[in-house]
């Protein structure tokens, strides 16, 4: 059993962007940052998927992936889960267009089905696009790190792929997980004939 998600990555200079902007602010912080280079947009998420089921979980996201059409993205603003009052988790925020809003969500809607489908069980919250920063270790107030993130406005992309990530519990540096990107799935290109 493997803990997977499927995500929407951002590009290199993307997570440079927002790096920079939050580097000097860093040393202020009372939580614990995530590392940059795990940043990512959950589509789908399932705590085991069995080994068996990852060659259906392809196929699938293969035909999800092959019917969905790039969009644009954009990192900006900022928020906390619950709330920023009491976060546990400090976040970044997404700027999307209505049409790119629709597309995120109807690919997160097609991702969990495609893992359900395969037979993994699907984390059942809402979603909620975001790219998570931070995490506390007991509930804090983050009003004004939410503040700094909502002046924060980064360079726009073209969601062109989605990842299938493994994460592995404890591997990673200072026992934190450690992402491994078992596959990409391209989106298809205008113009291309979406599979049946």
């Amino acid at each position: 059993m493997v803990r997977m998600f499927v995500a929407v990555v951002p590009p290199p200079e993307v997570v440079e962007h927002l790096e920079e902007f939050l580097s000097f602010r860093r040393e202020a912080a009372s939580f614990r940052w995530s590392d940059p280079r795990q940043w990512h947009v959950t589509l789908a998420f399932a705590e085991d998927v069995a080994d068996r089921s990852l060659d259906d979980l392809d196929d699938r996201l293969t035909a999800v992936a092959g019917r969905r059409t790039p969009f644009g993205l954009r990192v900006a603003g900022g928020g906390a889960f619950p709330d920023p009052d009491r976060a546990r988790v400090l976040v970044a925020g997404l700027d999307t267009s209505e049409e790119s809003d629709a597309a995120l969500d109807a690919l997160s809607t097609a991702c969990r089905q495609a893992m359900s489908a395969a037979g993994a069980r699907v984390d059942g919250q809402r979603f909620r696009p975001h790219l998570t920063l931070g995490r506390l270790a007991r509930p804090d107030n983050v009003t004004s790190w939410v503040r700094l993130l909502d002046a924060y406005d980064g360079p726009a992309w073209v969601v062109d792929e989605v990842a299938l990530v493994a994460s592995h519990l404890g591997e990673g540096p200072r026992r934190r997980p450690r992402h491994e990107v078992v596959a990409t799935y391209p989106l298809r290109r205008a113009g291309t004939p979406s599979p049946s």
